[in-house]
């Protein structure tokens, strides 16, 4: 019986030794790609054209949907930022979904907001009800504010897409400050590829410790906090470097609901944003790709690294938890909702290796991480295996981990510089080595009750994230006097 035991454990710790090399070197491979897609994007940057956009009469309009509850503390910054973006014609529709605290209070005072009769039309589901809209009123084309009853940020999301104008929809956080030319270049890839491109997804870069000014990130640093800066690496590696790598392998499968943009007319035909799960954002990218695979479109779905969205990031270990669970709760509940996708050679590269991947290296790999706690030690005491192989799987479970997070930040270092103090870039290593410890378990059992939630069908909630706000400069809460235009 003690020796069945001990062939157990070999067999699992080899296994997990094995899975572990697997997921590393699957994320270094992601990384090799995504430095040869910033090499050519780089050098397509002096003819990219976004000046030629920005003035030709062609370029398709876009509209900018803002999902809010309980954003006081950026709200009045990012809404700011949005209606200040270079583009040659756009909107900005904000959805307050119940918020309880000053959200509307702080816009209308600020934007100078009116009410508007405005029926809103029913082209996609939505749940609750509306309580009111308003526009701005020294530019009412520009921003609109919608008030409803909490539904949740899918709904709120629908009834934004219900009221907007333009072909392009853009889906972004309210926690989020975009760059001046990200819609530009986010919308590059449509005015490219008009024919062929449905969603194009941008970078999400952490906006904790940078400066803010006018609704503008002026000055970039590395977060005040360690936990800051540990979730500065994870972005680093998994936003940017990640889904640039899927991008180029024709299998992007999320994009973040921080910043995206997709075609409307395709959204509103496949009933827009899911209220069956709380990964709406990604759940829409997947809806897509099953929808055009089975009508045998030709078609793209991109991600483009340049277009930044800056936001706000957790700081603490209690709303960093809740964010978690709900991420990979959503991708439970996305790989469980679309199941005959994965596998199928109908999906093609979605449904072969993309979809796999995740349910292999991203559903399970939280699971995997804590066996590996338990099984490794419990393997060592009862001799199944040696001090020897503890310390190669230390190297490759840790170790490797640790060299893939260091060429995310060489990487963004040589391509786009973000970061141009020296102190950063060393807080920026000093974290990717803290992050092995304490972090990455905790974080995996934050995965795990998210996974377990969703296996269990517990209701989830979009619920607040007690935002701490931006580091502005000489800007208040009580600096209410400016609206648009003025």
């Amino acid at each position: 019986m003690i020796e069945a035991v001990r062939e157990f454990l070999r067999f699992t710790d080899v296994a997990i030794f094995a899975y572990f090399l697997g997921l590393n070197t699957s994320y270094l491979v992601l990384m090799a790609l995504a430095g040869l897609e910033f090499g050519k994007h780089l050098r397509r940057v002096p003819f990219a054209g976004t000046d030629d956009m920005f003035r030709s009469p062609l370029t398709l309009p876009v509209s900018v949907i803002v999902p809010a509850h309980n954003e006081g503390a950026g709200i009045v910054a990012a809404v700011t930022a949005m209606t200040a973006l270079r583009y040659p014609r756009y909107e900005v529709v904000v959805v307050d979904d119940g918020s309880t605290d000053d959200t509307f209070e702080l816009l209308r005072a600020h934007f100078d907001l009116v009410e508007v009769p405005r029926v809103v039309p029913g082209e996609v589901p939505y749940q609750s009800q509306v309580l009111s809209v308003h526009v701005a009123r020294a530019n009412p084309e520009t921003l609109t504010v919608v008030r409803k009853t909490n539904g949740g940020k899918a709904d709120a999301l629908n009834v934004g897409i219900n009221l907007t104008r333009h072909p392009l929809i853009c889906m972004v956080d309210a926690d989020s400050v975009l760059d001046p030319d990200a819609l530009l270049s986010v919308a590059k890839p449509f005015a490219d590829d008009p024919l062929r491109v449905v969603a194009c997804g941008g970078v999400v870069r952490i906006a904790n410790g940078c400066k803010v000014i006018g609704g503008r990130v002026v000055d970039v640093r590395m977060p005040k906090r360690w936990l800051g800066r540990i979730q500065v690496v994870e972005y680093l590696r998994a936003f940017l470097m990640g889904r640039t790598g899927w991008s180029r392998l024709g299998g992007l499968v999320v994009i973040s609901g921080a910043f995206g943009l997709f075609r409307r007319d395709l959204v509103v035909r496949i009933g827009g944003m899911a209220h069956d799960t709380i990964g709406e954002d990604a759940e829409l990218v997947v809806r897509l790709h099953r929808h055009l695979r089975q009508l045998k479109e030709d078609y793209r779905v991109v991600f483009v690294a340049e277009p930044v969205s800056w936001s706000e990031a957790p700081s603490s270990l209690r709303v960093l938890g809740r964010q978690r669970r709900r991420w990979h709760r959503g991708i439970a509940e996305i790989l469980r909702k679309h199941r005959g996708m994965i596998l199928n050679p109908r999906y093609g590269r979605i449904g072969l290796v993309a979809l796999p991947y995740y349910v292999v290296f991203e559903l399970l790999a939280p699971f995997v991480e804590l066996s590996a706690l338990v099984l490794l030690p419990l393997g060592l005491l009862v001799d199944a295996i040696d001090v020897a192989f503890l310390w190669r799987f230390v190297l490759v479970a840790y170790g490797y981990g640790l060299l893939v997070s260091l060429v995310a930040l060489f990487i963004e270092e040589v391509s786009f510089h973000r970061y141009p103090r020296w102190g950063d870039l060393a807080r920026g290593v000093l974290a990717a080595i803290l992050e092995n410890f304490g972090y990455r378990q905790v974080l995996a059992v934050w995965q795990v009750r998210g996974a377990l939630g969703a296996l269990h069908g517990r209701r989830a909630e979009w619920g607040a994230m007690q935002r701490e706000g931006f580091d502005t400069v000489a800007e208040s809460r009580e600096a209410v006097g400016v609206g648009l235009g003025r």
